[in-house]
Order: C-alpha cells, then sequence, then structure tokens
C-alpha cells in the first residue's frame, strides 16, 4: 500500500514545497530557485543542510511545522505525513495491471460457467422420477381418499352440524 499522505502547505507566495515519501524518509524541497545557503528550520531548530532539498530520515510520523529562508524570503510548511517501514510502492503501471489481470480472470470464470451450464438445460435430473418421459398425456384424476365419504342425498343432517358459528 501507499504511504498515507497528508500535508497543508502554508506559503507566502504561491509556489509550493514537493513533498517526497519513500519507507521512513520524508524529503521536502523548498520553493526558493537559490540551490545554496537556504537556512532549514524544523519545529524551531536551526538545522545544519544549506540546500535546497532537506531529508528527515526515520521519520515518526509525527506533525511538524517546518521552514526554509533565503533573506528575507521564508516558506513554511505544516508537515503531517503518515509514513510506514513495511509499506510497499506501487506505481500506476502495476496498479493497472493487477485491476486488468483480475478483470481477465473473472472473465474466464464468466464463460467457463457459462459453457459449462449451456449443456445442462435438457438433461433430466436423476434423483427425479425413474420413469422415462414421453409426450405429455392427460392425466387421470386422483382416486378419492377412502377416508372421506362423499355426501349423500339423504345423509346432510349428519354434516349439518358442521356450519359455522355465530362468536
Amino acid at each position: 500500500l501507499l504511504p498515507l499522505l497528508s500535508f497543508l502547505i502554508g506559503a507566502s507566495s504561491q509556489e509550493e514545497f514537493l513533498v517526497e515519501i519513500s519507507g521512513t524518509t520524508v524529503t521536502i524541497t523548498c520553493p526558493l530557485d537559490e540551490d545554496d545557503n537556504i537556512q532549514w528550520e524544523l519545529s524551531g531548530k536551526t538545522q545544519d543542510t544549506k540546500e535546497r532539498k532537506f531529508i528527515i530520515k526515520d521519520h515518526d510520523s509525527s506533525p511538524a511545522n517546518l521552514s526554509c529562508s533565503l533573506g528575507n524570503a521564508k516558506h513554511q510548511l505544516y508537515l503531517n505525513a503518515k509514513v510506514c517501514a513495511t509499506c510497499e510502492e506501487l506505481d500506476a503501471l502495476m496498479v493497472a495491471g493487477i485491476i486488468t489481470a483480475d478483470l481477465l480472470i473473472t472473465l474466464g470464470v464468466l464463460i467457463l460457467v457459462y459453457y459449462f451450464s449451456k449443456g445442462r438445460k435438457g438433461r433430466a435430473s436423476s434423483a427425479g422420477d425413474s420413469r422415462p418421459r414421453g409426450p405429455k398425456m392427460q392425466r387421470p384424476p386422483p382416486v378419492p381418499n377412502p377416508d372421506y365419504e362423499p355426501i349423500r342425498k339423504g345423509q346432510r343432517e349428519v354434516y349439518a352440524g358442521l356450519a359455522p358459528r355465530a362468536i
């Protein structure tokens, strides 16, 4: 995963700092045009570096106020960068390759499922009836259950007491 980077830039002009993160190393490039005699300050302490790039090795992800100055020109930066020693950096080409490979594998699985399910549409299942199926014929009505006797004309009084009652 790429390291999570969130920083705020507060500069006295329209120019911006360039912040690069690799593992736990943070490299900050000052927006001033000169390459020498730049004064760096990290959280109120003056640093020895006089170059345009300032490197923080083994950054502990704690927020820091950083400034670079040359003469009267001063640029300030609030750095809040989350770094990780065990994170892997991915470039855009690798991410595109992973997404493309995933889509191709998914498409391949869909084609295989379609191909193998296409041939099974007309087959009868072995769990069902073992009788051979012929053309559809009309079935005779079911045989009446011998436990229930049909009502005959002379016996209506036996069933007359089963009418719904009003409560």
